[in-house]
């Protein structure tokens, strides 16, 4: 029978994932919650994944290695960040060792921009960074990393040179719910207009500048020659991923490749995005990149 080797743990600031992982690691059990940062904070980081591994039965001598918000200054334990140009090995070398824990407990440090003209954080990504490139990254990567705030990176030789931020899924969250554009997208059914989608990528992604007018468009449109609520909402959509794409690929060759870390509706618009600009990409499952990336952490710190 396998036995177990680890405990790898994915702690966002509304979920928490954790895995049982064998030594060449396979998953031996998993447990999935919305007790993130914000939940554990109340409850106790210590008992949140205490009642975990319970459920687990995991032995009290298994080692936990965590990444994501439970570094975070307002989380567990602060694990600081690795400035850029960041080494992903220096992630490793950097881990947090939670104090007063009966079992060895680490917490990997995220990553800072410290440019005043464009400062940046990144936390949790480095490890999907980790899992997707390895540690020995000699090419250079364009990586793009959907999510309530996207992250943009450029790695070259195994670190991260430079990345931006950009809160598009927060605005889409924002425009849908607080503009006036709430009533374009009023009583939206789960229908996915590809063509409203990709039209509207491709319009913001032609003209940035006008992401105020194409969003304003949306209503007026339906207003003067109708559609349905679907399509509205996958303009929105649309428009906004096509003003990041914009960003993202600024300065890049017509011809950069892009490696997309992405999972389930993210990876469901950001894939047919990037190919309706015929944009060479390379597609990387989210979670399956950051729990190999905390594989590739737990085999550094234990020697495994």
């Amino acid at each position: 029978m396998t036995e177990a080797s680890y405990v790898a743990v994915d702690w966002g600031t509304s979920s928490f994932r954790l895995w049982l992982m064998d030594r060449a690691g396979g998953i031996l059990g998993e447990r999935r919650s919305d007790e993130g940062m914000m939940a554990a904070a109340k409850a106790g980081f210590a008992a949140v994944l205490q009642s975990h591994l319970d459920a687990l039965a995991a032995t009290a001598d298994l080692p936990v290695v965590i990444c994501g918000m439970a570094g975070a200054r307002q989380g567990w334990v602060e694990a600081g960040y690795v400035d850029t140009p960041a080494r992903l090995a220096d992630i490793l070398d950097r881990a947090v060792v939670v104090p007063d824990q009966a079992r060895d407990i680490r917490i990997l440090p995220g990553i800072a921009q410290r440019d005043a003209t464009a400062p940046d954080v990144m936390r949790g990504e480095e490890t999907q960074l980790l899992g997707a490139l390895g540690l020995d990254a000699a090419d250079e990567a364009v990586v793009c990393m959907p999510g309530t705030h996207s992250k943009w990176v450029r790695v070259h030789g195994g670190a991260v040179e430079r990345f931006a931020t950009f809160m598009t899924g927060e605005l889409f969250s924002a425009v849908v719910s607080d503009t006036i554009l709430s009533h374009a997208v009023n009583g939206a059914d789960d229908a996915v207009d590809t063509d409203a989608f990709t039209s509207a990528v491709a319009e913001a992604f032609a003209a940035p500048a006008l992401a105020a007018n194409l969003l304003f468009r949306v209503r007026s449109r339906q207003l003067l020659f109708g559609g349905s609520a679907s399509a509205a909402r996958e303009t929105i959509s649309g428009t906004l991923i096509g003003l990041e794409l914009a960003a993202g690929l600024a300065g890049q060759g017509p011809r950069t490749a892009v490696t997309l870390i992405a999972s389930g509706r993210l990876q469901r618009l950001y894939h047919p995005a990037l190919e309706s600009l015929s944009i060479p990409l390379n597609s990387v499952d989210a979670e399956e990149a950051v729990r190999r990336g905390l594989s590739r952490a737990a085999a550094a710190i234990w020697t495994m």
